[in-house]
């Protein structure tokens, strides 16, 4: 017959087992310190030795790191989803570009028709505070300031799909954004229209969400990502007009 004793489980493996759960479902980020070694004993319930023994077991797994004198970390898990020579190679061609953000409309639509009919309400009210945060008016915001708000904003739909791949993909893939491999996100930002036309999409699309309603959301996000290559077309001809422009008046200024 298939059956075996039950065994008890070691502490320690209980630790293990909900230390990767956070990490799996996005909860603990790469880079981020955990509390101290009495702190999270206390919290856990468990021994120091016990809790030693699991954050040996996930530093053997790659899931955390040591820091000499500054503590566990959680390692740098998206660090791998793309190698060194194809994120050079990313950067240097304008078609990568375009296949991004094709990348992007597609897995971003399907991410907000699933938070429309999945994400809990805990889940909406951080995708609501997020908007919220975007269109507070703060003269003093900088065009960083707001590529990084716009980040968490989508971000917050991703983990609001509820799907850990594609959580931990697109992860990696705003990271590449954020890092500028792609486009620089702060030059969508400085002139006045295109912010306030970011602004509009981003509403849209948050009150498909609040709304629970799947097909909108999804067709907000399309339009969004629609309007984003537009302009980062219409970026990359302007560079061209200018540089066409600048060798005839170099021309007729030489003569």
């Amino acid at each position: 017959m298939p059956f075996h004793k039950i065994q008890a489980e070691k502490l320690s493996t209980s630790v293990v087992r909900q230390i990767e759960l956070l990490i799996l479902r996005g909860i603990l980020r790469p880079g981020e310190r955990l509390p101290s070694e009495r702190e999270l004993s206390e919290r856990l319930g468990v021994s120091r030795p016990s809790l030693r023994d699991a954050v040996g077991e996930l530093q053997g797994k790659g899931l955390l790191s040591s820091r000499a004198g500054s503590g566990i970390y959680v390692a740098d898990v998206l660090g791998s989803a793309f190698s060194p020579a194809l994120t050079r190679l990313f950067a240097s061609h304008d078609e990568a570009v375009d296949d991004y953000i094709s990348f992007r409309r597609d897995i971003e639509a399907l991410a907000a028709q699933r938070a429309a009919h999945l994400g809990s309400d805990s889940d909406l009210a951080v995708i609501q505070t997020a908007f919220d945060r975007m269109q507070a008016d703060s003269p003093r915001r900088s065009p960083e300031d707001e590529a990084r708000l716009d980040a968490q904003f989508h971000s917050a739909i991703i983990e609001a799909s509820h799907n850990v791949v594609m959580l931990h993909m697109m992860r990696a893939m705003f990271d590449l954004l954020r890092e500028g491999v792609f486009y620089n996100r702060q030059v969508m930002f400085r002139q006045r229209t295109t912010r306030a036309a970011l602004l509009d999409q981003h509403r849209a699309i948050n009150d498909a969400l609040q709304a629970r309603d799947p097909a909108a959301a999804r067709a907000a996000v399309i339009a969004h990502l629609d309007f984003v290559e537009q302009a980062l077309t219409d970026q990359r001809r302007a560079r061209r007009n200018e540089e066409v422009a600048r060798q005839r008046l170099e021309h007729e200024t030489s003569k």
